[in-house]
């Protein structure tokens, strides 16, 4: 949807929020969730979809049948589908995801094919005159990534996806770009390293030279065509866990020349210690909550000097933090609610995607912006009180309310 008109982002919110491994599941998520969201959004007006497809999905919806039925399903509805979470591959709910989320990476031939694939799906579901974009792993779970020839896979491998962008782009005019997504404990992590792998490797010799060798354009277009399709995803809570300055990050990537394909609208946890042993005893005791078992939340830690510490997941930062003391903040990986600043003891990183949407002055035309909060089926049952249906109704609205005040300040 475009909440005032043409002149406005696209705004969604990712069906990855549903769980559907199968075509069939997502198919029956559009009736019991999509469309009863539409009716309390946006009643009667035109509705962006911002698509999740496993691969096994992906592989059903090929089918010519089906995904001509999901067209002549589009178009009775009024929706239409200009963004796909091509993030996570395999199954992303009811059982433990954890760092599995990221395989296959972009080292793996895998991850290719499938982004191939989510790509020639989306240019025969994008309509006409709008751009696409498909959000993917931050390259790999950093530990993974050992070696210059590791990184060296990656890079071929993502300038051959924007080979295939651009022979889409030469086929039909659909433009799609692949927007990578920075994530705490990934290759792309920080503002910093992201902006340094796309200046030094993507926009770099080596993808140019695949570029060329592979798709057959000219050396003097490679490089562009490597700006085009190449983009990143700018996911609020990521960006606030590692305490990114929304200004800075924003100008740092401008500056470098990288897009920004998609900005994924999100919070995550904020908890202050104070020292008080007592006190912070309390809090930890909370925070064992959102310990849970499926999905990685990652934690940052910033003392008052501004050192800076990392924890591949909370239980590991409950224990390995368990008998120090003193102050610190931690921002926390763990997707919550838009509309809640506060979580019981806790608060959340709202204040920091408000700032980014009134530096974004609400957002401009073909921007893209989607709502993910994806953990609604794993968080402390206070905080799921009204259903999926009107919760993410009410990010919605939210975000919608502070587009318009953002225009208007």
């Amino acid at each position: 949807m475009q909440p005032d008109g043409v002149a406005g982002p696209h705004l969604t919110y990712c069906t990855n929020i549903h769980p559907g491994q199968t075509w069939a599941t997502v198919r029956e998520n559009f009736d019991r969730y999509v469309l009863p969201v539409r009716e309390q959004v946006a009643p009667g007006q035109r509705f962006g979809v911002g698509l999740r497809l496993s691969a096994e999905a992906t592989e059903t919806l090929r089918e010519p049948e089906q995904l001509a039925a999901f067209r002549d399903f589009l178009r009775q509805h009024d929706l239409y589908v200009f963004t796909i979470n091509g993030f996570p591959y395999g199954h992303f709910h009811g059982q433990p995801v954890k760092e599995d989320v990221y395989l296959p990476n972009w080292m793996q031939p895998e991850r290719l094919t499938y982004t191939d694939a989510l790509a020639t799906l989306l240019e025969t579901l994008l309509p006409d005159g709008v751009k696409g974009t498909i959000s993917t792993v931050p390259g790999a779970y950093a530990p993974l990534v050992a070696s210059d020839e590791d990184i060296e896979r990656m890079v071929v491998q993502l300038a051959r996806h924007a080979g295939h962008l651009y022979g889409i782009r030469e086929r039909s005019g659909k433009e799609i770009s692949l927007a990578l997504e920075p994530e705490p404990c990934c290759y792309l992590e920080t503002v910093a390293q992201t902006v340094r792998f796309f200046e030094r490797y993507l926009f770099g010799d080596r993808a140019v030279e695949t570029l060329v060798n592979e798709v057959g354009v000219r050396r003097e277009d490679a490089e562009a065509i490597l700006r085009r399709h190449l983009t990143v995803c700018f996911d609020a809570c990521h960006m606030a866990v590692e305490f990114e300055e929304p200004r800075e990050a924003l100008a740092a990537f401008r500056q470098a020349g990288i897009g920004i394909g998609k900005f994924q609208i999100s919070a995550g946890l904020h908890v202050e210690f104070s020292g008080d042993r007592a006190g912070d005893a309390e809090l930890r005791g909370h925070l064992e909550r959102f310990a849970d078992p499926v999905y990685l939340h990652q934690v940052v830690e910033r003392r008052p000097d501004g050192q800076v510490r990392r924890y591949v997941d909370l239980p590991e930062a409950l224990h390995a933090t368990a008998d120090e003391h003193g102050p610190r903040e931690w921002r926390i990986h763990f997707h919550v609610p838009l509309f809640r600043e506060e979580l019981g003891v806790f608060q959340s990183t709202q204040p920091y995607l408000r700032e980014l949407i009134g530096l974004l002055k609400g957002g401009s035309a073909g921007q893209h912006w989607e709502v993910e909060t994806y953990t609604w089926d794993v968080l402390p049952e206070e905080f799921r009180a009204g259903g999926v249906v009107t919760a993410v109704a009410r990010e919605m609205q939210w975000v919608i309310d502070q587009m318009r005040e953002a225009r208007t300040a």
